[in-house]
């Protein structure tokens, strides 16, 4: 039995993905200790992993935020040097929980950007979960601002890094990254994409070192406490704009409604703190705070969601045609991506109106294409091996590692 120490970004499109991979691993016998922030403490302990939480109220990853919107470059770079200033402090705080215990080595979400810091320190192997698939130059492509170099080069980030990278180096007697953007696309020994090398689109970025495991499809646990009965021998559309985003544009709610009111199907809506109240709800739509997704979709003809990584690989392995409205983040890319292998419709949220959406959403349905093509993309899911894989390599890291336990 070996020791494992995983530290993850508190997003649910971070955390979610490794709950199956830490399940498993449990099964084999691995002891998992799991930071992360304290409102995934229950889906973390359930998978059996001791749950520490990031310390400190100041502390960057326990902070609540309500996302209003994409943030600008500003609030991106102000975000990021809060975090690069608390960088002593954080790596303080999770030596400080875990002194009296040996670990054998590390996994930790790619985009957490002190994993490679903390696996160096310790000098043990490492793993990373790689929960986005855009690359740091197509994440960055796709928001223009991003690309004034002077606007970059000029703001206090850049000054702050240095020093802080400096500080680091002289501690702990490790090797900072060139660049502050690598800090959230840490790679480790072996690194772990919940994909498959069919759907990524730029190949030359994943080496050798990436293992393709398909989509984090396992026993979610989820809360099952929903009207089933009312989907029976219906015609099904589900929604849902994901968890961080989902609050950002009233507009696209609107059009849910227009689009979808006075017809014959039962509309599931995932309205995660979301305030309707505004608007007047057909009869036709159940929305829910939360509702149980893989279960759901066992029901649904057809999807619209915003192509986060969770939502966009569930619809992709179940053969469920969809509509993808991306708002931020990775989500334009993983659009993009299921556009190109003509699997989905991506429509710019800036431009839409309900004609657009049933049109759209009509085309997906009676096209074969689109089914044909998910199809070719679920099978590329079905063939990586899943956690199972995922334990294997970890498992061949061990062993090249001298790692017995």
């Amino acid at each position: 039995m070996a020791n494992v120490l995983f530290l993850n970004f508190p997003g649910h499109g971070h955390v979610n993905p490794t709950l199956g991979l830490v399940s498993e691993l449990i099964k084999k016998g691995e002891k998992v200790t799991y930071f992360c922030a304290e409102n995934f403490r229950e889906r973390i302990e359930k998978t059996g992993a001791e749950f520490k939480s990031y310390s400190g109220e100041s502390n960057p990853f326990t902070k609540r935020r309500k996302m209003t919107s994409e943030p600008d470059i500003s609030q991106f770079f102000d975000h990021m040097s809060e975090i690069i200033n608390s960088s002593d402090a954080i790596i303080k705080d999770i030596l400080g929980q875990t002194k009296n215990t040996k670990f054998d080595y590390i996994i930790y979400g790619a985009m957490f950007p002190f994993g490679n810091i903390i696996a160096q320190i310790l000098k043990i192997p490492s793993v990373s979960s790689f929960a986005v698939f855009a690359t740091p130059k197509e994440l960055m492509e796709q928001r223009k601002e991003f690309m004034d170099i002077n606007l970059i080069k000029n703001h206090p980030v850049n000054d702050i890094y240095k020093k802080v990278s400096k500080q680091l180096e002289e501690i702990y007697n490790i090797k900072m990254p060139d660049s502050m953007f690598s800090l959230f696309f840490n790679k480790g020994d072996i690194n772990i994409a919940y994909t498959s090398k069919y759907f990524v689109a730029h190949t030359e970025y994943y080496d050798d070192s990436f293992k393709f495991i398909g989509p984090p499809i396992y026993d979610r646990k989820e809360n099952l406490d929903f009207p089933f009965e009312k989907l029976e021998g219906k015609k099904v559309v589900y929604i849902s704009l994901g968890t961080v985003f989902n609050n950002t544009n009233s507009k696209l709610y609107d059009i849910f409604f227009k689009t979808f009111a006075n017809t014959d199907a039962v509309v599931v809506m995932a309205a995660y703190n979301v305030d309707l109240s505004e608007f007047n709800i057909p009869d036709n739509f159940i929305i829910k705070n939360y509702v149980p997704q893989s279960e759901i979709l066992k029901y649904t003809d057809v999807a619209i969601t915003h192509a986060g990584m969770n939502s966009t690989s569930d619809l992709l392995y179940n053969n469920v045609p969809f509509v993808a409205i991306p708002i931020g983040a990775d989500q334009p890319y993983m659009a993009g991506r299921a556009s190109e292998l003509g699997a989905a419709i991506s429509l710019d949220k800036d431009n839409l109106t309900p004609d657009i959406l049933k049109n759209s959403v009509k085309k997906v349905l009676t096209d074969p294409s689109y089914v044909e093509n998910i199809k070719k993309i679920s099978d590329s899911f079905k063939q990586t091996g899943g956690y199972k894989k995922a334990v294997e390599e970890i498992f061949k890291l061990k062993m090249e590692r001298g790692i017995l336990a």
